[in-house]
């Protein structure tokens, strides 16, 4: 499912600090500074959540699909996003719930209320 903007203003709205116009106001006045930094070439920083940056792509050959003939790309700018190391985490750890339950056996405890240990292997010729 894709979280849009409107979803977005009613999580906001839902938290109960804000009318749903205000909360519209904030989303979109966050939005906007985002993207007037960009435009003028800042970089966007948002402590535990990533960086949004502008990169300079050189010019560069391509070629046309339908015809095939050679051409030339012109150089741009494009708009990249480094994710921060609490934002993979976070990613990873939801990844990892979802894989966990079918793959993690459960632990047998012993009389004592206490997790059973492993045996112990002795492999041959180790002592």
């Amino acid at each position: 499912m894709t979280l849009t903007k409107a979803d977005i203003v009613a999580n906001v709205y839902a938290k109960g600090m804000l009318t749903k116009a205000e909360a519209s106001q904030s989303v979109e006045a966050s939005l906007a500074l985002i993207k007037n930094a960009l435009a003028s070439g800042e970089e966007v920083l948002v402590s535990g959540f990533g960086k949004w940056s502008v990169r300079h792509k050189a010019e560069r050959r391509g070629r046309n699909p339908q015809s095939g003939q050679p051409l030339i790309l012109p150089p741009r700018k494009v708009v990249t996003f480094r994710p921060s190391r609490v934002l993979k985490a976070k990613v990873q750890v939801k990844d990892q719930d979802q894989a966990a339950p079918a793959a993690q056996p459960q632990e047998k405890e012993s009389s004592a209320g206490e997790p059973a240990s492993k045996p112990s292997v002795i492999r041959k010729g180790y002592f």
